[in-house]
């Protein structure tokens, strides 16, 4: 509310200016005109006084005249020139002043929601190992069956909860720069890995690889990193699918370039909001009334290691329904070439993170 108030203020504020100016402009286009006329007479009384003119086309022929019109016509240019880039100046203030103001009013969305969303994170693991904990101590004697199935939830919700402080690590980590630990790698077992993780995560997600992955060259890339890119996309296309969700990844190699695409059969991402869901904190939709789990982190660090290793990431639909990403990696031949520098070397102590967005 406040924002729109300093908004409309803005506004008008520079709506009076154009207008004050504009009349302004008017005036002193009328004054200088009047002045002309004025002077162009008293020169034409004065000529003809001294019987150097009979008629008009004489008084307009002489130097006086041609110079008297030349000054005129080089101050009305002036005048509209100065108004223009006045207007023009002013125009751009406005346009300045909307667009901070609508950052500034994302930022706080954002922030907002963001808050909303962590709130929930947190406190959803943290009363889930609770109750195991109470019921673990006030009902001695349960069966060594349900003591494991309480044992494995909390355990669950840890890791839970052990990603999620692990992703606000990393995102906090990219705000600087960190070094890739690349090595030789097959994006192949990557992938695998990553699959049976989801897979364990959400028994109804059926997430195939294509017989072309299994194929692809070694590449020089950071092997963990990597690995939290493909747990971030297939976790996403499990969260945001319809059960059962289907995940279906194919490669290609394009002259020095792999290409890997992830397509899902889920509920899409708006166009308008593709170029927004890399941003940090950001998802799509209200956090009120989202259902999915997520803090907004995922994409925002798949986005980042991407841009890491050189390569670039987009999204575009699935032509049977659902969301494509599709990721471009550099192929370089030894672990020297194409080095992105980030320069804080704890990189490896996130080794073990898993992201979920």
């Amino acid at each position: 509310m406040k924002g729109r108030r300093v908004k409309i203020l803005s506004y008008a504020v520079i709506t009076y200016m154009l207008l004050a100016f504009g009349w302004w402009s008017v005036l002193l286009y009328t004054k200088n005109q009047d002045a002309f006329l004025a002077k162009s007479n008293s020169l034409q009384y004065k000529l003809a006084a001294e019987g150097r003119i009979r008629s008009e086309a004489e008084f307009i022929a002489t130097p006086e005249y041609q110079e008297l019109a030349r000054r005129y016509t080089q101050q009305k240019y002036m005048i509209f020139g100065e108004g223009a880039f006045i207007v023009i100046s002013l125009l751009v203030g406005l346009y300045m002043v909307s667009q901070s103001l609508r950052k500034e009013m994302q930022t706080a969305r954002q922030q907002r929601n963001f808050l909303l969303s962590i709130t929930h994170e947190l406190k959803s693991p943290i009363a889930s190992i609770r109750l195991v904990l109470e019921t673990l101590l006030k009902r001695d004697g349960l069966p060594r069956g349900q003591v494991e199935t309480l044992s494995r939830n909390a355990i669950r919700e840890s890791d839970r909860l052990h990603r999620l402080v692990n992703d606000l690590l990393l995102a906090a980590r990219m705000e600087r720069t960190l070094q890739l630990n690349r090595e030789a790698v097959r994006i192949y077992d990557l992938l695998q890995e990553a699959r049976r993780k989801v897979c364990d995560d959400h028994p109804d997600v059926a997430c195939i690889i294509g017989a072309g992955v299994e194929s692809l060259p070694e590449g020089y890339y950071d092997p963990f990193a990597l690995k939290t890119v493909f747990l971030n996309l297939l976790e996403n296309a499990a969260k945001y699918s319809a059960p059962p969700a289907h995940i279906e990844i194919n490669a290609s190699v394009n002259k020095n370039s792999l290409v890997l695409t992830f397509a899902d059969r889920g509920f899409g991402v708006p166009k308008h909001e593709r170029n927004q869901i890399f941003r940090k904190f950001y998802r799509i939709g209200n956090e009120d009334t989202r259902e999915t789990k997520g803090t907004g982190l995922g994409l925002y660090i798949v986005s980042e290691i991407i841009k890491a290793h050189q390569g670039h990431i987009e999204v575009r639909d699935n032509p049977g329904g659902g969301s494509i990403f599709e990721l471009t990696l550099p192929l370089p031949h030894h672990s020297s070439d194409n080095i992105h520098s980030w320069t804080e070397s704890s990189w490896s102590k996130t080794k073990k993170v898993s992201a979920t967005s």
